[in-house]
């Protein structure tokens, strides 16, 4: 009976139950909010399903991102190995290839201006690097806290990793992920408010016809150029400008397919459900946590602001022929911020059509990002 009774006390002591903290329940209801917000109400579910998850198992089983030193067999936890690709830099590198095969980088080719409004958007880094430094976080912790405000995720997980930041890179990527899902939320407002329903009823000439050489050498110049001036940038910009290479080329479709579909979703897997895991409890529950979110709403306010405030500008020196609410597409989040700036014009204007050219700051703005994350790791001496 004795054995019985033994036997059952260590099968309930192995549950969860015992071992879970508060914390950890919190961070469960958490993950249990994001996969209504993903599920229910269609927020980016493809990012915010594997990353709620993977925030779900890290704090019912907290092993699963043991390292091998922190087990007594020597092999670490499942999720583990996925966050070492974080820190390595691939996953972020292989999401920018994936990208790049399934953009159409047409529209900034056609209207090179973009570039400046993709640049404007860029703002929100900046304001967030030095609010940062002022709130207590040092100055490699505050870059890699700032690049938030270019709403890419990976670039946030490259640049974490390269300055060595992993103990803050958890909060930093689900911050970052929350607010790409939160675009369609926390732009339109900002959006309003900078702009009349004037401006917002503006309707651009269609684009020139971009011929396909143009759309071959963009790829090939753009990571010449800016690989020598930048090139600790090459693994971001490289694998971008090489995914849209196959894309373009024509002459690669099993690689274009490949990098787009299957190899883009079973990297979005492996980094969203790693993402989630580095949120336990123990590491996400604190005041630099807090910290973190905040400013990264604010980098993303301004950076939304910055690409809005050039548009009006633009707006102005062009005679009125560049609706400003393209601007906010600058953020870089890819092409959930273009969509964002076509519903509010649309708002305004039913007939108003502004995707395409929308699309053109939007792929300005994750050049931008990355040419802004590399210049930090320039400015630290990161290679």
């Amino acid at each position: 009976m004795s054995y019985i009774t033994e036997t059952l006390s260590n099968l309930v002591h192995q549950t969860a139950f015992f071992n879970l903290t508060w914390g950890n329940y919190l961070m469960i209801a958490v993950a249990c909010v994001f996969l209504f917000l993903a599920i229910k109400k269609g927020f980016e579910p493809l990012l915010l399903v594997p990353i709620a998850f993977g925030m779900l198992l890290v704090n019912i089983y907290p092993d699963i991102m043991a390292s091998p030193e922190e087990t007594s067999n020597g092999v670490g936890g499942l999720l583990h190995y996925f966050y070492l690709l974080d820190e390595w830099s691939i996953l972020p590198s292989l999401i920018f290839m994936g990208v790049g095969a399934m953009t159409d980088f047409g529209p900034l080719i056609a209207n090179p201006k973009s570039f400046l409004m993709g640049a404007a958007a860029q703002l929100g880094i900046y304001v967030a690097y030095f609010l940062a430094i002022f709130m207590g976080f040092n100055d490699k912790a505050a870059a890699a806290i700032s690049i938030i405000g270019g709403a890419d995720g990976p670039t946030s997980i490259f640049l974490a990793g390269k300055l060595g930041q992993s103990a803050l890179m958890g909060p930093i990527a689900v911050a970052a992920y929350s607010y790409m899902s939160l675009v369609p939320i926390i732009q339109p407002p900002i959006m309003k408010l900078c702009t009349t329903e004037k401006e917002r009823k503006i309707k651009m000439d269609q684009l020139r016809p971009v011929s396909k050489l143009e759309k071959i050498l963009f790829p090939i110049v753009i990571t010449i150029v800016v690989c020598l001036i930048l090139p600790t940038v090459a693994p971001l910009v490289g694998m971008l400008m090489l995914g849209n290479l196959f894309r373009e080329s024509g002459v690669v479709k099993q690689l274009t397919e490949t990098a787009s579909n299957a190899m883009m979703y079973i990297v979005v897997i492996l980094l969203g459900t790693s993402v989630g895991a580095s949120t336990s409890a123990e590491a996400f529950l604190n005041l630099d946590t807090i910290k973190i979110v905040v400013l990264g709403l604010v980098a993303f306010a301004f950076g939304t602001f910055g690409g809005v405030m050039l548009g009006k500008l633009m707006c102005k020196l062009s005679g009125g022929k560049i609706n400003p609410l393209i601007g906010s597409a600058g953020v870089s989040a890819v092409p959930m911020a273009a969509r964002v700036s076509q519903k509010v014009g649309a708002e305004a204007d039913p007939t108003n059509f502004l995707l395409m050219h929308a699309m053109g700051p939007n792929v300005a703005g994750v050049i931008g990002t990355a040419v802004a994350a590399g210049t930090f790791m320039a400015i630290f001496g990161v290679m």
